[in-house]
């Protein structure tokens, strides 16, 4: 799925915020993205809340929602 929010928020990502999105959105768990990407869950964690507060949304499911809508 692509990405297409506005280059504001976009850009206001890392590259391993964005890798952590990518995952969510092919519906992996935290302890599956961290295995993937050799991190630990609790760095997983932490890149998605503040991924999270710079989309302005709260939760996994608001991330998806937010996604899908920006994907019609």
């Amino acid at each position: 799925m692509f990405l297409s929010w506005s280059t504001e928020e976009k850009s206001a990502l890392t590259d391993a915020e964005l890798a952590n999105i990518r995952l969510v959105i092919e519906g992996r768990t935290n302890r599956a993205i961290a295995s993937a990407r050799g991190v630990s869950v609790r760095t997983v964690a932490n890149q998605l809340a503040t991924a999270y507060r710079k989309l302005g949304v709260a939760s996994r499911f608001e991330l998806l929602a937010k996604v899908r809508r920006l994907s019609r």
